[in-house]
């Protein structure tokens, strides 16, 4: 190699470094742009959001000719009457009762359950709970439209339609893949060597899930169990299709009949917006009130 061609390398080296240079900044500028724009979405969507909930809280203290005369305006006073309607009028006196029975019931019966299955299937690892546990993801993927007849059907057998037990079964029911493959993730997450130390202290299996591991993982119990809460409150396909009394409406249902009764009596929009407050501002309160939690309880144990 000659002098001249030692030098031209020599030259090259640092030119390639500053190529380098030039591209990962060009790299890292164009991800902090992407980042930029995403951020602003998502803080756009935001803010449409909390207008849209607080517009809804301020019709609902309207009446129906101020609203329809005047979308944007202000309340002119905070009588409650819009809501003594919804409660009275519009049964969701019975139906919140419905609801908060049929939520807390079904979500302690899917949480009660879920719990030591994906404990089992967490923990053991051979041929059939691998399978299983492919069982319950393949039942991530099935629509409640596909089966809400099939339901319908066999809960008309066991004389359980239109019946507040029934409901909660099929709750129960469709919500334990999603409660299930939650709790496999979180439990990976938890460290086997408590476990093992309570073994060899002579604790049997059940007894080292009730003692060691449930206190553990408090976190995504009650990640799960507020997620199955939100759920059943909002749930309205299986509701409405297998309700047919009044007195066993649950609230999105009741929503639903007052807006019909709305199209024989005139519309309430006052009403109607109160209607709405209480089917949602509860489960908004919950969420507000443990939001980071579930964010906590549903990130940990995604990398396990």
């Amino acid at each position: 190699m000659t002098t001249t061609e030692l030098a031209t390398r020599v030259m090259t080296v640092p030119e390639a470094a500053r190529g380098r240079r030039r591209r990962g900044a060009a790299i890292g500028h164009e991800r902090s742009l992407l980042r930029g724009i995403g951020l602003v979405l998502l803080w756009a969507f935001v803010v449409l959001n909390i207008a849209w909930m607080v517009w809804m809280v301020i019709q609902a203290f309207r009446d129906t000719r101020s609203i329809l005369s005047d979308p944007w305006g202000l309340p002119t006073s905070l009588d409650p009457v819009n809501f003594v309607t919804a409660w009275t009028v519009g049964d969701f006196a019975i139906a919140t009762a419905n609801s908060v029975a049929t939520t807390l019931v079904s979500s302690l019966l899917t949480v009660a359950i879920a719990a030591p299955a994906a404990y089992y299937l967490a923990r053991v690892e051979n041929r059939m709970t691998n399978s299983l546990t492919v069982y319950f993801v393949l039942g991530l993927g099935i629509p409640a439209q596909v089966i809400v007849i099939p339901l319908f059907v066999m809960l008309n057998e066991v004389y359980l339609t239109d019946s507040l037990v029934g409901l909660n079964l099929v709750y129960v029911g469709v919500s334990m893949p999603f409660t299930v493959f939650l709790l496999i993730a979180f439990f990976r997450s938890l460290p086997l060597e408590l476990e093992e130390a309570a073994a060899l202290d002579g604790l049997t299996a059940f007894g080292t899930f009730w003692r060691i591991t449930l206190p553990l993982a408090k976190g995504g119990i009650l990640t799960a169990f507020v997620l199955q809460v939100i759920s059943h409150w909002n749930e309205t396909l299986l509701a409405l299709t297998l309700l047919q009394s009044t007195e066993k409406y649950t609230l999105p249902v009741a929503l639903i009949s007052f807006i019909q009764q709305q199209t024989y009596s005139g519309a309430d929009w006052g009403g109607l917006f109160a209607g709405l407050c209480i089917v949602v501002i509860p489960m908004l309160v919950i969420y507000l009130w443990l939001g980071r939690r579930l964010t906590e309880g549903l990130t940990l144990g995604m990398g396990k």
